[in-house]
């Protein structure tokens, strides 16, 4: 079982409510994992396994918390405005009994590849408009080239000639994208090779 000094440092600086907290979720941590290591992240105790983080512990003026690294995966929701996902600690008392059982299963899930996150939900489909649909259909070639892009890049010529307020403009649009497609040209083309 490996100390990190500096985690023993810093629950000796730490306040005297907080100090038996971390020491128990500390040896907790060592009993159900020992080969964990520990290190201070973002000046906090931290355990590791395998190099990838599995929970950290901070003590503040008047609490102290426990965060699973990937909680959410865990089902942890994060309680009382605290940024670890058991809530604000003031005492021993208030750690979970089944604390050992959600170090062994934030331990089990370091080992294995975490999910990939979505940024943000997809966007919707763009429609395109009646015009533009006619004006690709008068040149093949211009349509085969949208027809290559890729979806991101289909977009931002539909959006383009969505966006138009007036007839006027949407004409010109269309006819410079025309143009431009048969070209080869994405909608961005001037910026590509800045």
């Amino acid at each position: 079982m490996s100390r990190e000094p500096r985690v023993d440092a810093y629950i000796e600086k730490a306040q005297p409510f907080a100090r038996p907290i971390i020491r128990k979720v500390r040896d907790r941590v060592h009993a159900i994992a020992p080969d964990i290591e520990e290190a201070m992240k973002w000046g906090h105790p931290t355990f590791c396994s395998g190099g990838k983080i599995v929970l950290g512990t901070a003590a503040f003026k008047a609490h102290a918390v426990i965060n699973f690294w990937r909680g959410q995966e865990l089902g942890f929701d994060t309680k009382d405005g605290a940024m670890g996902q058991l809530g604000k600690l003031t005492s021993v008392e208030d750690l979970p009994a089944d604390l050992d059982a959600m170090i062994a299963r934030a331990v089990e899930l370091s080992s294995t590849p975490a999910a990939r996150k979505t940024k943000h939900p997809p966007k919707p489909p763009v429609e395109m408009h009646p015009e533009f649909t006619a004006a690709l259909a008068r040149s093949p070639e211009a349509k085969a080239t949208l027809a290559s892009f890729p979806p991101s890049a289909q977009r931002d010529y539909l959006e383009w000639i969505a966006e138009a307020k007036q007839d006027a403009t949407r004409q010109k649009r269309i006819a410079d994208a025309i143009n431009w497609l048969r070209e080869g040209k994405r909608r961005h083309w001037r910026y590509e090779n800045c």
